[in-house]
């Protein structure tokens, strides 16, 4: 680990009617980025969701969405510990992946933060970022997912690289006093028996996105029956 950690903050996570919120320190409550991006799925992307739990049967698609989630938390607390320089005792379910990420995960440089909680005042949201660190000499905002067979084109990240900017936004802001100034965003995608695949966000993409990101902030509120002032 790098000795320029960031400090970590803290914050109480709660359910409240299906979404998912982080009491701050200073009691603000704040929707995490997941449960935004989530209630604000267009249409199309909530028609072929319901096409395809159709399609395999409710039941099917329920044990596929849990495991693929025990496999994305298993996978995250691996790379946690390595990052953290912990023994890395890794599951029979999880090596597969673990061994795809890997490599990249020894490529890092300078990690500053590892699962910390960041949230953004202005457009009220909270999250836990995967890692703040140096990648091929650039600092970035690192995000790890996990999936069965590539994901091949940026199209079919869907809404991940919205998570990764909102993330970023929260870092900086958070962070301000420490310069972090980050533009760039690594996500990275383990597969089994394969390298994982490496997504890399230049400036004017982050741009791009952040701009998505805030229309469904907005949209959200909105939403609920709130302006942001």
């Amino acid at each position: 680990m790098s000795e320029n950690l960031l400090p970590h903050y803290k914050a109480k996570q709660i359910r409240e009617a299906g979404k998912q919120y982080y009491v701050t320190d200073r009691g603000d409550r704040l929707p995490s980025v997941t449960s935004i991006l989530n209630a604000t799925k267009s249409w199309d992307d909530r028609q072929a969701l319901w096409n395809w739990q159709q399609r395999i049967g409710t039941e099917a698609a329920a044990q596929i969405t849990q495991t693929a989630s025990r496999r994305g938390t298993g996978t995250h607390k691996q790379i946690q510990r390595y990052l953290q320089g912990e023994a890395v005792a890794c599951s029979e379910a999880i090596r597969p992946y673990w061994e795809s990420v890997e490599p990249v995960l020894r490529s890092l440089e300078s990690v500053r933060l590892v699962e910390g909680t960041v949230y953004h005042d202005s457009l009220k949201y909270a999250g836990v970022v995967d890692c703040l660190a140096t990648f091929e000499g650039v600092p970035c905002v690192c995000e790890w997912k996990t999936a069965d067979k590539p994901k091949q084109t940026i199209d079919r990240l869907y809404d991940y690289p919205l998570q990764v900017v909102a993330y970023c936004g929260a870092a900086n802001q958070l962070y301000q006093e420490y310069d972090l100034n980050l533009c760039h965003a690594l996500l990275v995608v383990a597969i089994p028996d394969q390298p994982a695949e490496i997504f890399w966000f230049e400036p004017d993409a982050m741009v791009t996105y952040w701009q998505q990101w805030e229309e469904r902030v907005d949209r959200f509120w909105r939403r609920l029956g709130y302006f942001k002032e």
